[in-house]
């Protein structure tokens, strides 16, 4: 099979309704590397990548509570910043580029997957464009 690893996806696969940032950007611990009260960081087991994570609620509104909150881990040298709160909104829209996902089996015995981002940054305005009216061009 050609497919192994990481499967690559867009941002609209994944949040088709947008998310918004619900928690703050932390280090990914390291369990097996850690000890004795020493904080080791998580690097990406494909790139080398240093690992942050950060909770994001999905603006799906057919979910059900629980599954509204997930946690997108990004590939990041640095601490990402997120983008700045928007006047008037409760939570942070963000979107995300550089994404995979990796299926797995969690310890309910359920299919869950791990969300892997590369960016993170506000979302992009949308381009529509304006209906055009064959009235006017007519109409001349």
């Amino acid at each position: 099979m050609a497919l192994q690893g990481p499967i690559p996806v867009t941002f609209a696969m994944v949040f088709p309704h947008g998310c918004y940032i619900v928690g703050e950007v932390e280090p990914v611990k390291d369990f097996d590397a850690s000890s004795n009260g020493r904080f080791v960081q998580s690097r990406d087991k494909q790139t080398g990548e240093l690992v942050w994570q950060v909770a994001v609620m999905d603006g799906d509104p057919t979910l059900k509570p629980a599954q509204k909150t997930v946690a997108v881990k990004i590939l990041a040298p640095v601490q990402p910043v997120p983008p700045s709160p928007m006047p008037g909104l409760p939570f942070t829209p963000v979107e995300f580029d550089g994404i995979s996902i990796t299926p797995y089996v969690n310890g309910n015995g359920r299919l869950a997957y791990s969300i892997k981002v590369r960016e993170m940054h506000a979302p992009r305005p949308t381009t529509q464009t304006a209906p055009t009216s064959k009235a006017g061009k007519d109409a001349a």
